[in-house]
Formats: structure tokens, C-alpha cells, sequence
């Protein structure tokens, strides 16, 4: 293992951070304060609990869950793609550094920006409602392995896109529209049966579950079946990855 070659691409991608921290932790910590002052004050007046939590507090984690996914995968999927704009890639294929260590440093550097963002969201909704975190050390597993399995596919999408439209396109058509019918801000046992039913196709409804169950204890679906989910997906993305790097696709043309 190349360590310094890791960090010195890890170094890069963080020192981009904090060249657009306006960007990168002020605006998405500002956007989700102003969802959670919306939600919890449109629909917390009138739902005052869900499954005996305060839903102020109740929808932190799904809020949390929210951010988290879209900056692992906007970290990541800009991280790689600016290199083959700019057709820098060539010189870092070309670098004495394994696929695996390039794969490392981006998306160690991708998932360490959105823990960290996720943590200061954290800290912030601490300060509108009062909160009790059961299981801090399955909150943080979560946060963690969410983060790097969501870089990765951020990292899948940087290396697919052909234009800033295209590395857009997932997150904003995809990616958000299921964080948000993904139970971020209510519970789906108060759909309707068929409507349950549905929502149980949707992956991130495991995500926000398993991430809601570390912080109240109980969750939509059980914890078991959303870590498998989550490391199943994991699995998707390092074979998705692995193939890339085999073949070359559109990292050479």
C-alpha cells in the first residue's frame, strides 16, 4: 500500500473542502435547519409523536440520512469527474498508485467530508429538540458505512458521466426523490397497507430505519434486514467499481 500516494489525493480532496467550505458545510448545515424549523413546525402542530418520539426528534435521523446521501454522492462523483474534465485522470492512471488506492483516497475523502457534515447536523438539531441516542456505537456504524457505500456509488457515477447534466442526473431525479419517500420525515406504518408495501421496494426506506433504530431503539423494518441491505449494496458498488478499473470504462476514452 502506497501510503503517501493515498495521502496526498486524500489531502487534495479535503483542502477543496475547505476552499468551498461556503459550499461544502454552510449551505447544506443552513438548508437542513430550514427543513427541520419547516417540518417541525408545519407537521409537528399536528403530529405531536410518532411511535412515542416527539417528531421534531423524530425526523433528525432521516434529515441526517437526507444530507448524507446526497453530499457522499456529490463529494465523490465531482472528486473523480473533475480529473477526466480537466484530463488530469491520464497522469494519475499513469501514477506508480493501484486502482485501490486511488478508489481509497477519493472516497475516504468523499465519505470523512460527509460524516463530518452529518456531525454537525447532529450537533445543531441537538439544539431545537432534546435528544437520546440508544445506540451511539450502531449510530456512528451506520453513519459510517452509509457514507462510504454512498461515496462509492458517487465515485460509480463520476467516472459514468460524460457532463456536469449527467453527474446531476442520478442525485436530483433518483437519489432524492426516494430519501424523501424513504420515511425521512414520517414513519411508513402510517401508510396505507399498499402503500407500505410499495415503499418497501425503496432502499433507502432501510437506510433511514437502521439509522432510526440506533437513535430511539425501534425502527420501520427491523435493524438485521437493513444492515444487509446496506452491506449488500456496498458489495453492488466495490463489484461495479472493480469492473471499472478491469476494463478501463471511461477512464481511457
Amino acid at each position: 500500500m502506497n501510503h503517501r500516494a493515498v495521502w496526498a489525493i486524500y489531502k487534495v480532496e479535503m483542502a477543496r473542502t475547505l476552499r468551498t467550505i461556503m459550499q461544502s458545510v454552510i449551505s447544506p448545515v443552513i438548508s437542513t435547519s430550514l427543513y427541520f424549523v419547516v417540518f417541525g413546525a408545519a407537521i409537528g402542530s399536528r403530529i405531536t409523536e410518532v411511535n412515542g418520539v416527539s417528531y421534531g426528534a423524530f425526523i433528525v435521523p432521516g434529515l441526517i440520512m437526507l444530507t448524507l446521501l446526497t453530499q457522499s454522492i456529490s463529494n465523490a462523483s465531482f472528486g473523480i469527474y473533475f480529473p477526466k474534465f480537466v484530463g488530469t485522470i491520464f497522469e494519475l492512471l499513469s501514477a506508480p498508485v493501484s486502482y485501490l488506492e486511488v478508489v481509497i483516497a477519493y472516497v475516504g475523502a468523499a465519505a470523512t467530508k460527509s460524516i463530518g457534515i452529518g456531525l454537525i447536523i447532529l450537533a445543531t438539531a441537538s439544539l431545537f429538540v432534546e435528544l437520546h441516542i440508544q445506540h451511539p456505537f450502531w449510530m456512528l456504524g451506520f453513519l459510517v458505512l452509509t457514507a462510504v457505500t454512498f461515496s462509492l456509488f458517487g465515485f460509480i457515477i463520476g467516472i459514468w458521466a460524460n457532463g456536469f447534466e449527467q453527474l446531476q442526473l442520478i442525485p436530483l431525479l433518483v437519489v432524492t426523490p426516494l430519501t424523501f419517500l424513504g420515511g425521512s420525515f414520517y414513519s411508513i406504518d402510517m401508510l396505507p397497507g399498499v402503500w407500505r408495501t410499495i415503499s418497501l421496494f425503496n432502499p433507502v426506506v432501510y437506510l433511514v430505519s437502521g439509522f432510526r433504530w440506533a437513535f430511539f431503539g425501534h425502527g420501520d423494518v427491523s435493524v438485521e434486514i437493513s444492515l444487509a441491505i446496506t452491506l449488500g449494496f456496498l458489495a453492488v458498488c466495490i463489484g461495479v467499481v472493480a469492473w471499472i478499473f478491469k476494463t478501463g470504462y471511461r477512464l481511457r476514452t
